[in-house]
């Protein structure tokens, strides 16, 4: 997922997950209506003006169509509360999603691929395309880059991977149909052979993005880490709760856009366990206040002490 598209600051957002669901809901549910549009009149004018590149990105709004209501279902079981068995929440269902959307694009582009091979081996039943499919490759072109931008905005806005990893489907949408609309020129121009060309670029890009996302979710459901600013960031508000001499182990592994923290906290050693407990809470308000931190896990050292916890445990 493109996380990297979320602002610089390594604070968390000001939106709540409720109003980050809200956000994904509404922004989706545009999604659905444009892809919809889009689905019906890039299939029909494909095949009416025998344009196998327009069909094929047709085929690909249809898998974004079939995203959207993924991101949906996906929202609105990442927004329910912690119960017994999910003691950390619901945030993994937007993981997951991203990771279902990596598969699905994956599907369609080898689809694509193995559909334009088969015309590619055949050149002489490639027919010349009418320029009906030029303009609808055009109008499809400008509706999902005006897609693209209005979903990344909102993705970076409430800092949501999974709207990020739609968002970025919508530009590969985009981008499919600016090559739909170069073979079919080329079709136009005498050169019937490129359209079937621009079907299997269209099937290579998404196939490539389909690994992309299913790669990176597959890593985040696998405890990946947060990216190493992120982690600095949590590290230094750390240092700067009053009390805290330093930290050590601080450890971090994501929960859909949220992230879990452990961290071992060195205090004086002279202090009680209440004031060093007390230590602690403050440390966690303060790193759940300014960043995406779920939860953080914390346990108490003696500053300059010997760290017991690291000790080799002899036999016996």
């Amino acid at each position: 997922m493109r996380t990297d598209e979320f602002p610089d600051n390594t604070e968390d957002s000001p939106f709540s997950l409720a109003e980050r669901s809200a956000a994904a809901s509404r922004s989706t549910w545009v999604s659905v209506a444009v892809n919809l549009l889009l689905t019906v009149a890039q299939i029909v004018a494909g095949v009416l003006a025998k344009s196998q590149g327009l069909i094929a990105d047709g085929i690909h709004s249809l898998s974004d169509l079939v995203a959207d209501f993924v991101v949906l279902f996906a929202n609105h079981h990442s927004r329910k509360d912690a119960d017994e068995d999910h003691p950390y929440g619901h945030q993994r269902f937007e993981t997951a999603a991203s990771l279902v959307l990596g598969l699905l694009l994956l599907a369609v582009g080898l689809g694509m691929l193995w559909s334009a091979a088969h015309k590619l081996q055949s050149p002489e039943s490639i027919a010349t395309v009418h320029v009906t499919a030029l303009w609808v490759a055009a109008g499809a072109l400008a509706a999902k880059e005006l897609l693209f931008r209005y979903m990344l905005a909102v993705a970076k806005r409430v800092k949501s991977s999974m709207l990020v990893a739609n968002a970025w489907h919508a530009r590969s949408d985009a981008a499919s149909s600016l090559v739909v609309g170069v073979g079919i020129i080329g079709n136009l121009a005498g050169y019937p052979i490129l359209d079937p060309i621009a079907a299997a670029i269209v099937g290579f890009m998404v196939t490539r993005m389909g690994w992309s996302f299913g790669w990176d979710a597959l890593h985040d459901l696998m405890d990946r880490a947060a990216d190493d600013a992120e982690v600095q960031a949590i590290r230094t508000t750390l240092l700067e709760t009053p009390g805290i001499r330093d930290a050590h182990d601080v450890r971090t592994r994501k929960m859909g856009d949220m992230i879990v923290v452990d961290a071992h906290l060195e205090v004086d050693a002279t202090l009680s366990v209440e004031q060093g407990h007390d230590i602690a809470v403050l440390a966690r308000q303060r790193v759940m206040q300014r960043h995406r931190v779920l939860n953080l896990m914390t346990h108490v050292d003696p500053h300059k002490r010997p760290d017991l916890d690291h000790a080799t445990i002899g036999p016996g």
